[in-house]
């Protein structure tokens, strides 16, 4: 199911993989191949990360099985299961007519990763892989600026949304919005483009889902940067789209600091104050202050 040697660092090229990483990829492949233990977990994982991808809502967890993985292909193992699941993947974003630009760009997101990882560690590897698994199962998409993942209202969002307005009921189909990192200012223009681009490509690529809203779970949502953001900022003006409910109780102080500087266990003492997001996060934190996750959505209005 791998990717032959020798084709293995143009497929990693095409995923943005980082140029330091490739030959140690190359390398480890044959530690994958050459031990039918190994070989018979990657399997089984490509299996139930590829079963009903049409099926939106039921994101298999694959923490236990990434984990099982022998110990000195622990960092790695996930991007082997993803090389193993591209040829379905692309063929699945083939099947629903989906550009091929859009198929790279989305997918391109697992070098994102592995950039932020080895920023991090130092090392060959891969951050949030259970995450990743949303874009080789065909439920997340990189449209411009944003991402937007195919999601139907848990109970607990219906609870939530409907304390910021929305009244629909658990299992109707949404889009999840996310924001990735090293992508570029925040900006409404940004923004609104990539809103356009989802508009004309839900319903022309899945047309049978229909969603009624765009949810944002973040803590760009926290109103608390109004406070410390100038009113013109990107992150305000995003906010501004929203209707938003912040009801947690329980601080997400490593958030802002993972995606602000790179790495949540840095001392917040020494957080840098170059830019003013950076200031409002480590301002806000030795002050005493908590980060907490917003949550907002806004309806989804098709072409």
């Amino acid at each position: 199911m791998l990717p032959d040697a020798d084709d293995l660092p143009e497929l990693l090229l095409d995923l943005a993989v980082p140029h330091e990483d490739i030959n140690e990829l190359v390398a480890r492949r044959r530690r994958v191949t050459a031990d039918p233990g190994t070989l018979r977990l990657l399997t089984d994982c490509v299996e139930e990360l590829l079963r009903e991808p049409w099926d939106t809502g039921r994101t298999p967890d694959l923490a236990e099985p990434f984990a099982a993985a022998p110990a000195e292909l622990a960092d790695v193992f996930a991007v082997y299961v993803f090389l193993a699941a591209l040829p379905r993947t692309r063929a699945y974003h083939r099947a629903r007519g989906i550009p091929a630009e859009i198929s790279r760009r989305t997918l391109a997101d697992l070098g994102r990763h592995m950039a932020a990882y080895r920023g991090r560690h130092g090392r060959t590897g891969v951050q949030s892989r259970r995450w990743l698994v949303r874009h080789f199962r065909g439920e997340l998409y990189q449209l411009g600026r944003l991402q937007f993942e195919r999601a139907r209202l848990g109970d607990r969002d219906a609870r939530v949304t409907a304390a910021a307005g929305l009244d629909a009921a658990p299992g109707t189909p949404c889009l999840n919005l996310h924001i990735p990192d090293f992508h570029g200012p925040l900006t409404p223009s940004a923004c609104d483009r990539s809103l356009a681009l989802a508009r004309a490509f839900f319903p022309l690529h899945f047309p049978g889902e229909r969603p009624g809203a765009v949810l944002c779970h973040s803590w760009l949502l926290d109103p608390q940067l109004r406070r410390h953001l100038p009113a013109g900022s990107g992150i305000v003006r995003f906010q501004e789209r929203f209707r938003i409910a912040c009801d947690e109780t329980a601080p997400a102080d490593a958030e802002p600091v993972r995606f602000v500087f790179g790495d949540p266990d840095l001392p917040v003492a020494g957080l840098p104050r170059r830019t003013s997001v950076e200031r409002a996060v480590g301002d806000h934190l030795r002050a005493g202050g908590h980060w907490y996750i917003g949550h907002g959505w806004f309806p989804f209005r098709a072409e």
